[in-house]
């Protein structure tokens, strides 16, 4: 579940930000690649970072503009270390 958490959360940053860089291409008349290496990118990290930051400091509710309420859990494993 937690890995399906992860890429749900991983993904629809993803999608928004291509969606909101192909509208702005069209708006501003940008060339493809300025789309595709610069603001694409930064549309995401920007979408994640602002709704990341709401969901931990102003409201778990954000999460959902992530895809989902609350971030995964992982378990941290036991590792102990061989014996001589």
């Amino acid at each position: 579940m937690n890995v399906y958490l992860s890429l749900l959360r991983t993904g629809v940053p993803t999608a928004v930000g291509w969606v909101v860089a192909v509208a702005l291409r069209h708006g501003l008349d940008l060339d493809a690649t300025a789309v595709a290496g610069v603001l694409t990118p930064l549309v995401i990290f920007v979408y994640y970072g602002v709704f990341r930051f709401a969901e931990e400091h102003v409201s778990p509710r954000f999460g959902w503009l992530l895809g989902y309420a609350r971030p995964p859990k992982y378990e941290s494993p036991q590792l102990s270390l061989p014996r001589s």
